[in-house]
């Protein structure tokens, strides 16, 4: 009974389930780290999942970092 009524709530919310699960690991990453520790780590996360989708997309890599980088470090 308990088990079917919170998927029930969970399939009909499940973006502000989500979004309220990743605001307080957030939090608790920011109370316990500090603000700019956590900033850097969501930096280095984002930067994994949009090389990681460039990857599944089947894109080259040098591509990517060329694209990246300034024209005086290639």
């Amino acid at each position: 009974m308990w088990k079917e009524t919170f998927l029930n709530i969970f399939h009909n919310n499940e973006g502000k389930f989500i979004g309220t699960v990743i605001g307080l690991i957030i939090a608790i990453f920011v109370l316990s780290i500090g603000f700019f520790k956590t900033l850097f780590i969501a930096i280095c996360a984002f930067m994994g999942y949009y090389i990681g989708k460039k990857i599944d997309n089947k894109e080259s890599i040098v591509e990517i970092i060329q694209k990246i980088l300034p024209d005086e470090w290639r």
